[in-house]
């Protein structure tokens, strides 16, 4: 008996084979997004010479009394505080797209995306600024109170400083820290040491505060950013322009007019036809030529300048000065910046003190001539109108006369179309 083969069967089979395929190739082009996170990560650029063992802690900010993380390397000793790096414009939507390229030691991330744009930045930082709050107390501000002030060790300023997680206490413990060492340098330098036996005490000077600081502001003030350089130091000590001309050599005077005779030949030419005038006399016709040379130049226009100008000292005291108020008000307490000012010699802004006296009173007197200009033009003005207003009151008041003068019949006749009609001294015309 023959086989028989229903019809469709391969045809059947093919058609399972590709429906599977695409429900596999569905299944792998789609892709859930995960959830979003409450705590997203962020991005810091760490610098490279910090070992393993570095740690963030928290601690308290000595300007601003807030809790504020630090990047702390145990082995070198460094402290790093984080700055934030964001875009102008927040409005436009910007992330940050990460991957590492895969190596023989680390195998590669996986790629990953942050939502927010900030940049935080681990800059150097002076642990100086840690111990201040605890060397220099508000309530110490007489010099009865300074005068007291004992020698205590390292170990007893460490315990005045703010520490409620006790991170700074974790990292001095740690093997191979070079911390301690590191902050009785930054001790020594603005306070006197007595050495008793191994323990050396310290006990905080103001004078040596004021050096240190001084010292950090010359030294920022040497490369302030063109930002700061701008607005603080070019708009600040800038003059205003009180009509003061610049010194100019007077321009040189005009040539005088150049005659000069050419031969007959020249005077034919084209060339010098244009520039050649001829010049008839009792004696003959003799071609004359009198080249004069116009005067077109113009005078120079007056170039003003600012009615006084800084000089190179006061230019770099007010670098000093903007350098030193950012120190001051970014990482000293309010009551120890103004302790830091008043430790400072008189006579170091002694300079720039006068020149900002002199910028105050020509800025006054430039502002009271503006209104004064202002003022007499806006004057002038409302006088042109009310005599414009007054010469049109008047025409009003002569026609409202007039009017009142006309008898009914002119008004009558006034009203009577005349267009076509001949006037009445066409009839008195010679014939």
């Amino acid at each position: 008996m023959a086989r028989t083969r229903s019809k469709g069967g391969p045809a059947s089979t093919s058609a399972d084979k590709t429906a599977s395929t695409t429900a596999k190739a569905a299944s792998t082009s789609t892709y859930t997004l995960p959830a979003e996170s409450t705590n997203p990560p962020k991005l810091f650029v760490l610098p490279k010479n910090t070992s393993s063992s570095a740690r963030i802690i928290t601690l308290e900010n000595p300007r601003y009394g807030n809790p504020t993380r630090y990047l702390v390397c145990p082995e070198t000793g460094s402290f790093y505080e984080f700055t934030k790096a964001a875009p102008p414009n927040k409005s436009t939507p910007r992330s940050w797209l990460l991957s590492s390229e895969k190596s023989e030691k680390e195998p590669a991330l996986e790629s990953q995306t942050i939502q927010s744009p900030d940049l935080y930045l681990a800059t150097p930082y002076d642990p100086l600024f840690l111990l201040l709050p605890a060397l220099f107390k508000s309530s110490s501000n007489s010099k009865s109170d300074n005068q007291q002030r004992q020698y205590l060790s390292l170990d007893d300023y460490l315990d005045l400083i703010p520490n409620t997680d006790r991170h700074f206490s974790e990292i001095l413990t740690l093997p191979n820290s070079r911390i301690e060492k590191v902050l009785e340098a930054r001790l020594a330098s603005v306070c006197d040491l007595v050495e008793m036996g191994d323990d050396k005490m310290y006990r905080p000077n103001e004078s040596k505060l004021s050096t240190i600081i001084l010292s950090k502001a010359s030294k920022m003030a040497e490369n302030l950013p063109p930002s700061m350089e701008e607005k603080f130091i070019k708009k600040a000590l800038e003059a205003p322009v009180m009509g003061v001309v610049k010194d100019q050599p007077p321009p040189p005077p005009p040539p005088p007019p150049t005659t000069s005779t050419s031969s007959p030949e020249e005077t034919a030419s084209p060339s010098a036809s244009e520039s050649q005038s001829t010049v008839t006399t009792s004696s003959g016709t003799t071609p004359s030529t009198a080249v004069t040379t116009p005067a077109t130049e113009e005078a120079p226009e007056p170039a003003f300048a600012p009615a006084i100008t800084a000089s190179p000292a006061t230019i770099s005291l007010q670098r000093l000065r903007t350098s030193l108020n950012f120190i001051l008000s970014s990482y000293l307490p309010p009551f120890l910046s103004k302790t830091v000012l008043s430790s400072l010699p008189s006579e170091t802004f002694t300079e720039l003190e006068e020149y900002l006296t002199k910028l105050s009173k020509l800025r006054t007197e430039a502002a009271a001539s503006r209104n004064i200009d202002i003022n007499g033009g806006k004057r002038a003005r409302d006088e042109d109108d009310d005599e414009r207003l007054e010469k049109k009151r008047k025409m009003e008041q002569e026609e409202k006369v007039k009017k009142a003068n006309t008898s009914r019949g002119v008004k009558q006749l006034a009203k009577v179309n005349t267009a076509g009609m001949m006037k009445l001294s066409a009839f008195f015309k010679k014939a």
